[in-house]
């Protein structure tokens, strides 16, 4: 399934439950990209940012920084999904199934799982399952996510309603553990932090110290790097028009979140799983960010030198890191005061001490 010829993309009655879209195009991605994701976000990852600590790590590659491929990997569905978004709302089963190196060639297919209209009748929900994959045809990535896109005709019939069913979260038994040794732990002469897996108590709370201005060159330069091609994102005029400004893409304040949540969390491996994820309120040019996380739960990966974690991180704009609430999540999305502009489930690596 492709555009239509106008190319001015999908409205919400466009889409068809079980429709299966190749989204254009495949995309290398390489050493450049890195480092400009890391000058876009400065990320400090001790894996992601430095050669030498791959090798140390016992890699046997050096892997390109999760959210960089995640991003990247979402910026592709834009033209056939989001293209008229007005909101990107959420997240769910994001499994990162397997490290991306440079050189690699990411290309990504997606089917419509969902679909509600709202009761203005003027946007829907859809909702879609993507995955990822090399230029060897092996998985790399996928995930739900459910998106706000505009009607063309406010009048036009709609199908049905299904709201698909969706995990809580990822268990330990499909959590990729992307093959990690026991040379792992060496992380700690890197980074002189010496906090791991056992050093985390479920419940604990982590104020991130760090804090970040998203500047206007910023964000649409990072939304360029993962070409999403959003209007809400890329065209000031067509948001001036309704009213607006344009919106900062919310992957990009994962990743700034991501990069703040280094202080305190610095011997993180990779990303293993997002178990689900909102923007809560949206973010502009000028906002500083701020972030917090509390630690779900401890995972036993029944492995002697890698654990895992599930943290809630929860980002917030022109207000500090202590201010945060962490309401309980419930049933359906939690309550967030404006403030709020992102709240995160998800499960990273982290290695444990050898008894």
């Amino acid at each position: 399934m492709g555009l239509s010829n106008d190319r001015r993309g999908n409205f919400f009655e466009d889409f068809r439950l079980g429709m299966k879209i190749r989204h254009a195009t495949p995309r290398t991605l390489t050493d450049g990209d890195r480092s400009l994701y890391i000058g876009l976000t400065g990320s400090r990852s001790a894996l992601h940012t430095a050669h030498s600590n791959a090798e140390l790590l016992g890699c046997g590659n050096w892997p390109l920084e999760d959210l960089l491929v995640f991003n990247t990997a979402f910026g592709k569905t834009v033209p056939d999904i989001s293209l008229n978004a007005a909101a990107n709302l959420g997240y769910a089963e994001v499994q990162f199934i397997a490290p991306m190196y440079p050189g690699d060639t990411l290309a990504v297919e997606s089917e419509i799982i969902g679909l509600k209209e709202n009761s203005s009748r003027k946007t829907g929900v859809v909702y879609v399952r993507s995955t990822a994959s090399n230029q060897r045809h092996q998985q790399i990535l996928q995930w739900v996510r459910w998106v706000m896109v505009h009607k063309r005709d406010p009048q036009a019939a709609c199908p049905e309603p299904l709201v698909p069913s969706m995990q809580a979260a990822i268990g330990a038994a499909q959590l990729r553990q992307h093959g990690y040794t026991p040379q792992a732990l060496r992380i700690t002469e890197v980074t002189a932090a010496e906090e791991l897996w056992e050093d985390y108590d479920e419940g604990q709370r982590i104020d991130h110290p760090g804090a970040m201005t998203i500047n206007d060159s910023d964000h649409s330069i990072a939304t360029r790097l993962y070409q999403n091609t959003a209007r809400a994102h890329f065209d000031g005029y067509a948001m001036s028009a309704q009213g607006g400004q344009r919106l900062v893409y919310g992957g990009h304040v994962m990743s700034l979140c991501r990069a703040l949540s280094y202080d305190g969390l610095e011997n993180g491996l990779s990303i293993l799983a997002i178990n689900g994820g909102s923007h809560v309120n949206p973010t502009y040019a000028g906002d500083t960010i701020a972030c917090a996380t509390t630690v779900l739960q401890r995972i036993d990966l029944g492995q002697a030198h890698m654990g895992a974690l599930r943290l809630r991180t929860i980002g917030i704009k022109n207000a500090g890191a202590a201010s945060i609430a962490f309401p309980d999540p419930g049933v359906g999305r939690p309550s967030h005061p404006a403030q709020v502009v992102l709240d995160i489930d998800y499960t990273i690596a982290m290695p444990r001490r050898r008894v």
